[in-house]
């Protein structure tokens, strides 16, 4: 690849030039580079240690409250997040089933192993990835452009695009107790340079803060002190394609608690803890605090619920969720032994806090693209987020971005009632970010919509226009969406004797007819559930027999939809209206400063993030209903 030229006397380079060039391969780098080389561009995943692609550097699982719904919108984008996750599944549940399907939540424990194992597979079969093990030192910018990387070996590749996914590693800092030393991940060297020339190129950055907990000898556990935590009885699973398929057999998880008697002890390290006597100066994730933040912030609890998760198949390790610290690890460790069932526990490490730096992302467009240099794209925790599925969807979002971008064509946006990554990337462009930012259920406004049984339907034919997802994912979720208005009307129109029903709705609590009915009535009703009756009247879901592994999926979607269709109807209606003001663009370069009738803060904050659309704008903090419409008229609506 290096060839010496005897007449310059120097190394010419020999490298390829490339379309796109991804910098890191954890979740979010993965995620860039397979759809920029998906979608034909030549593609270059450079990463500090091949041996760590995909590794999961926290707790070994995948989804839960909101993150599953993002792993189902990536699947349904074409990402393969969900693929790699359902491959490497130890255990499936599906969270919040005792509420609306606005709620529900899947969620996978995995083999950590087999999860980087699966993900370099992946990436391996992808015709036009290239893999480079380096650290990229520097990017390299011309007329505001940039046009490739610099790595610690002293190499250069160039690039028409660049996505920056560096994680925790950007001049990460390590704390356990009164130890601090540098790296990325324990064990792992951390990234230096890059935040320094970010800088002299005019971005802003910030220090945040993450955590993780003690590994544990699960060989040195007692089980029966704990209780017992299992899958689904009738697991699914993450993927919408047929190329997986769902657990026949899982490993349990296990419930514990701590008590007085581990917070007494934990208590005696706050006196050491990087957090309490400010080594730490990065803000944490609020919604994931230490247990050590936990004790303090909620004095008045006696206890608090510790999750004993298996870290794979075959291993022993065990991952303590929710005991994520960085106090001294001989304080860590007899603290640990005061919970029950831990009396014996042996460690295979201990937990610790990392600190690195991150940029702002109201520095970015809503494609993931940086605002002053162009075809440079940022996406996962360089932004400000915590969670591998944050970082994921953010860096499907930019690869996708930037292929497009040197195709020349349209960006690929998102709207807020289009996804949930849609409302994830509005957030950090428009609201920014001081903590590590964390997906709920209750940042969407529109989650009715936006449910993890539908992402297909809202997302596949978006994602097959640009060319990533696949003509058997088109065609899969047709079929599905032709079952599923076969088997409305099929409901709308089928009539039902009371005796053929009385039974099951008496047992379930619901009122009994004294006349023939129309099947979707009684679906409507919230006690009866479609399974139900179609196990007392199997010809009430026949028409769903040609769809074959589609079937339950219809079904599902057929009673959502008569079930809710009110509720659909009216968030509908106002995302409809809302989105009008998306749909009205604000020039880049618009001068607020002499709109003197918006108020000070409103010209402030526009300026600073500069927003795309009026709709943007009126999500921002501290811009009014009297400004929007003021704008409005300035530029001539």
């Amino acid at each position: 690849m290096i060839k010496y030229n005897v007449s310059r006397g120097t190394l010419e380079n020999m490298y390829p030039e490339y379309d796109v060039i991804v910098v890191g391969a954890g979740h979010a780098g993965n995620e860039a580079s397979a759809a920029a080389a998906k979608l034909g561009m030549r593609t270059l995943l450079i990463t500090m240690d091949m041996t760590k692609i995909g590794q999961m550097s926290c707790n070994p699982a995948m989804g839960g409250i909101a993150k599953g719904q993002i792993v189902r919108e990536i699947d349904a984008l074409g990402g393969w997040s969900g693929i790699v996750s359902d491959k490497s599944a130890i255990q499936f549940r599906m969270l919040n089933r005792s509420k609306g399907p606005a709620m529900w939540s899947p969620r996978t424990q995995n083999d950590r192993l087999l999860f980087a194992e699966e993900w370099r597979i992946a990436l391996e079969s992808v015709p036009g990835l290239d893999f480079w093990q380096d650290m990229v030192k520097e990017i390299l910018v011309e007329n505001n452009t940039v046009t490739g990387v610099v790595t610690g070996m002293g190499i250069t590749f160039k690039a028409k695009s660049v996505v920056l996914t560096n994680g925790t590693f950007l001049n990460g800092v390590i704390h356990i107790g009164e130890k601090q030393f540098g790296g990325g991940r324990i064990g792992e060297k951390r990234a230096e340079g890059l935040t320094e020339q970010l800088i002299s190129l005019g971005f802003r950055s910030g220090r945040l803060k993450t955590g993780t907990p003690p590994r544990i000898d699960g060989r040195s556990l007692d089980y029966s002190k704990m209780e017992e935590q299992k899958g689904d009885e009738h697991p699914v699973k993450f993927s919408y394609s047929s190329s997986t398929k769902p657990l026949e057999k899982q490993r349990s998880c296990w419930i514990t608690y701590t008590n007085q008697d581990v917070h007494d002890v934990l208590q005696t390290g706050f006196e050491k803890s990087p957090m309490f006597t400010g080594r730490i100066q990065g803000a944490g994730p609020r919604y994931c605090p230490s247990i050590e933040d936990k004790i303090n912030r909620f004095a008045d609890k006696d206890r608090h619920q510790i999750f004993v998760e298996p870290e794979g198949w075959k291993t022993v390790e065990i991952y303590v969720n929710g005991f994520s610290t960085s106090l001294p690890d001989e304080v860590q460790y007899k603290a640990l032994r005061m919970i029950p069932g831990f009396e014996n526990a042996l460690m295979f490490r201990p937990g610790y806090a990392i600190e690195y730096d991150f940029f702002p992302p109201d520095q970015l467009k809503h494609t993931l693209e940086s605002k002053d240099i162009s075809n440079l794209f940022f996406a996962g925790q360089i932004n400000g987020t915590t969670g591998y599925e944050e970082a994921a969807c953010q860096g499907l979002i930019a690869g996708i971005n930037a292929a497009l971008s040197v195709r020349n064509d349209e960006p690929f946006v998102l709207r807020r009632d289009q996804a949930y990554i849609g409302v994830l990337i509005d957030d950090l462009i428009t609201k920014g970010t001081d903590e590590p930012y964390r997906m709920f259920t209750s940042r969407a406004e529109y989650r009715t919509l936006l449910r993890q049984d539908n992402a297909d339907e809202r997302l596949t034919p978006l994602s097959h226009a640009i060319g990533l997802a696949s003509d058997e994912r088109l065609e899969r979720i047709n079929r599905k969406l032709e079952g599923k208005n076969e088997l409305i009307k099929h409901l709308g129109s089928y009539t039902i004797e009371p005796q053929e029903i009385n039974a099951l709705l008496s047992s379930n609590g619901s009122a009994e007819i004294n006349q023939k009915v129309k099947l979707s009535t009684l679906v409507s009703r919230p006690q009866v559930s479609l399974d139900e009756i179609a196990k007392a009247v199997p010809q009430s879901v026949s028409v769903t027999q040609k769809y074959d592994d589609l079937a339950p999926e219809i079904i599902e979607q057929a009673e959502i939809q008569i079930k809710y269709e009110g509720y659909l109807a009216k968030e509908r209606e106002l995302a409809d209206k809302i989105s009008r003001l998306d749909h009205v663009p604000l020039p880049i370069n618009f001068d607020y400063s002499k709109v003197n009738s918006l108020s000070t803060e409103a010209r402030l904050k526009l300026e600073k993030i500069r927003p795309e659309t009026l709709g943007q704008a009126s999500r921002i903090s501290g811009v009014n209903p009297s400004d929007i419409s003021i704008l409005m008229i300035y530029i001539g609506r």
